[in-house]
């Protein structure tokens, strides 16, 4: 069910599973995604392992506080903010930090600046943090040429259909809405596997989605912040986890191939998994190779010189 946390002047809707007293799991969801986005079956997994399991939305989304932007401005350090000041609230001195997409730019940011709040890190789907990886994809969208050292693109399918939603009018009904959140879920999946796309299940996860949003309208509040400080990704950052590491990307990554290899070279110690047939979201066919690579990893965060069955080292 979960319930409302009080962080500073704001609710955050979150959700526990596992015991409390063992060891914390604080999974941070990518920009403009609910907590829900971690599946029930990844959760369930890491709570049974050992795990205390806290999954929450981000302000601006699901049913956590939902306001208008020009009178509550914030930027993407305020929700950094927010995950540290959520492990307050909870009486979580550390934890294992799993940040996807967005959410891994916040963890490794935390894990950076606040090393003794991070019992290791693991970062799924997500890019180097400092590396500006959002105005990569804007220029990218525009058409425009990247400078030499930029990140690598986003897959060709995934700019084409961004460019045509950015000129075609927004949905104006739920049933719009739901439609076109499926067609965005539909390219995150990626192509490498489109037989296993399952459109009837993930209209029922976003329609379940929409219903449980304070205000549908301010999900946007993400990008919007962003753009308030076009600067916010401390450069250098990577370098200063010490944290153990794990990154996860899968074979079939639509937003951002090959991050995944950059953000462990970037990281002292980092071990790379990669997920065959993944795209950009833990999908049901993903769930349970990410869960083992994510189980092993905690486990060997525990214990000195271990090794993470299933990963290896990157060549430096």
């Amino acid at each position: 069910m979960g319930r409302m946390v009080t962080v500073g002047d704001i609710e955050l809707w979150t959700e526990e599973f596992g015991d409390p007293s063992h060891p914390a799991v604080l999974l941070i969801a990518g920009s403009m995604s609910q907590g829900l986005l971690w599946p029930d079956e990844f959760v369930g997994r890491l709570a049974a392992a050992g795990h205390r399991v806290v999954r929450y939305d981000h302000r601006d989304v699901g049913r956590s506080t939902a306001r208008d932007f020009t009178e509550h401005p914030y930027t993407w350090a305020d929700l950094k903010a927010d995950a540290v000041g959520l492990m307050d609230a909870l009486d979580i001195g550390s934890a294992h930090l799993v940040g996807h997409s967005a959410g891994g730019l916040l963890a490794q940011w935390i894990a950076a600046d606040h090393p003794g709040r991070a019992g290791s890190l693991t970062v799924i789907g997500s890019s180097p943090l400092g590396e500006n990886e959002g105005q990569v994809l804007v220029r990218a969208l525009m058409g425009e040429p990247q400078p030499e050292g930029s990140l690598p693109e986003p897959a060709p399918e995934f700019t084409e259909f961004f460019r045509k939603a950015a000129v075609s009018p927004p949905p104006a009904t739920r049933a719009e809405a739901v439609d076109f959140q499926i067609e965005v879920a539909r390219i995150l999946h990626g192509t490498e596997r489109p037989s296993a796309f399952d459109e009837d299940a993930q209209r029922r996860l976003e329609e379940k989605l929409h219903d449980r949003m304070r205000d549908p309208r301010t999900a946007g509040n993400h990008r919007l912040a962003g753009m308030a400080d076009l600067g916010w990704e401390p450069a250098g950052a990577p370098a200063r986890v010490t944290a153990p590491t794990l990154v996860i990307e899968g074979t079939a990554e639509p937003v951002k191939p090959g991050h995944g290899r950059l953000i462990a070279q970037a990281i002292s110690g980092a071990r790379l998994t990669m997920v065959p047939g993944m795209g950009h979201m833990l999908t049901p066919q993903a769930v349970g190779s990410v869960t083992d690579a994510l189980v092993a990893h905690l486990e060997a965060a525990t214990t000195a010189g271990s090794t993470v069955p299933g990963a290896r080292p990157v060549d430096r």
